[in-house]
């Protein structure tokens, strides 16, 4: 792996022990690129992302984002903005103020954070609806608003977890291609766990593929599909 500081996000020789698995991930993400992370379950996609983002602290070995260590560093600390596959809107707030969150947890917000939201909620297509209830809102909708609160955000990496799961083929492919485009104005570094083919095809630059905690292959998005002389990437494809 090249030098960590090079990487958008980095996973240095890190081990970490849940329960009775052991994860030991030494892996590297692209600066400016989608990464897609994938695996079979349990493989350990959820550990990875909590380990970048601070929810999970390694026993051994270092996390970098941008160069930077995050060692003592809370989530909240964290230069990154994370999408939950249940969105994690707060079902008793309007979407303008769901969205306000992540500017300032206190909706301290000045005229320059407001315009940001205004012009975030344009951006997803939400316009109109900064005075609606989640529970109002479609799948794709709430999806969507929780997209507009990782923008405002201004992070230089997006971690998405499963974020387009409960949607259907046709809401999944529309929301593949608002985030390919929303990435391409933001030239951010984003790391995107998901099940399906497809998404990484409509979207990734790159793949790591995990196994029993384990990365079993790291690579440009082409050569994973062609990478199917390894058991598990061709279990994963239904080769």
């Amino acid at each position: 792996m090249k030098n960590p500081a090079d990487w958008g996000a980095c996973l240095d020789n890190v081990s970490l022990k849940l329960g009775q698995q052991q994860f030991l991930l030494d892996c590297g993400f692209e600066r400016g690129k989608i990464t897609a992370v994938v695996g079979p379950s349990g493989s350990g996609k959820s550990t990875l992302l909590n380990l970048v983002a601070g929810f999970e602290n390694p026993d051994e070995g270092r996390v970098l984002i941008e160069g930077r260590e995050m060692a003592g560093l809370d989530p909240a600390e964290r230069p990154v903005s994370i999408i939950f596959q249940d969105n994690n809107l707060f079902s008793h707030l309007d979407i303008v103020t769901n969205v306000g969150l992540g500017v300032s947890p206190s909706l301290s917000l000045s005229n320059a954070d407001k315009a940001a939201i205004k012009g975030a909620l344009e951006k997803v297509g939400l316009s109109g609806f900064e005075k609606r209830l989640p529970s109002t809102l479609s799948g794709g909708e709430r999806q969507r608003a929780a997209l507009a609160r990782a923008l405002v955000r201004q992070r230089p990496l997006m971690l998405l977890d499963e974020p387009f799961a409960a949607l259907d083929p046709g809401l999944r492919s529309g929301m593949a291609n608002l985030l390919k485009a929303l990435h391409h104005d933001m030239d951010n570094s984003i790391l995107l766990v998901t099940h399906h083919p497809d998404d990484i095809r409509r979207l990734a630059d790159a793949v790591v593929f995990l196994s029993n905690g384990r990365v079993v292959f790291q690579g440009s998005a082409q050569n994973f599909f062609d990478a199917t002389d390894i058991d598990e990437i061709s279990m994963f494809l239904h080769v």
